[in-house]
């Protein structure tokens, strides 16, 4: 069992969120339309119907590590189903769950300490809206 379980506060949508999500990681669900809790890449997560008096913000997001530009795609498409696509790889669901959907070798090339080229990537992705690795990896390469 994880220590930590992120727990979603829906206004009255838990149930259709869970289902959404569970389809676009490809996961089960199992749960009520009080509560439910679903596992989405091995992460444990409850949605709770609990009326209108919290809403989610930008300031919690959940990183999504894609394997590839193909993942990015597939899951970013998803996500932006009735949803709003910020700057740098960032969209809020439909339901206003903000999620990173970014590229595991983004994350791995600024890891290696090179600060140029972290800086020349990083200035590629600025302007981006949905993240483009073959161009992440351009910037970063410094072509």
């Amino acid at each position: 069992m994880q220590k930590i379980t992120p727990f979603l506060w829906f206004d009255d949508q838990a149930e259709a969120a869970v289902a959404f999500y569970c389809a676009t990681f490809r996961d089960a669900v199992a749960g009520s339309v009080m509560t439910a809790s679903f596992t989405l890449a091995g992460l444990e997560f409850t949605a709770l119907n609990g009326g209108p008096c919290y809403q989610f913000s930008g300031a919690i997001s959940f990183v999504v590590r894609c394997a590839d530009q193909a993942e990015v795609d597939e899951l970013w498409d998803r996500l932006a189903e009735g949803g709003t696509p910020h700057q740098c790889g960032w969209i809020s669901d439909r339901f206003g769950v903000t999620w990173q959907v970014v590229p595991a070798e983004m994350m791995d090339l600024l890891g290696r300490g090179d600060a140029v080229a972290n800086g020349r990537m990083m200035q590629a992705m600025m302007p981006m809206v949905k993240l483009d690795l073959p161009a992440l990896r351009r910037a970063w390469d410094g072509g």
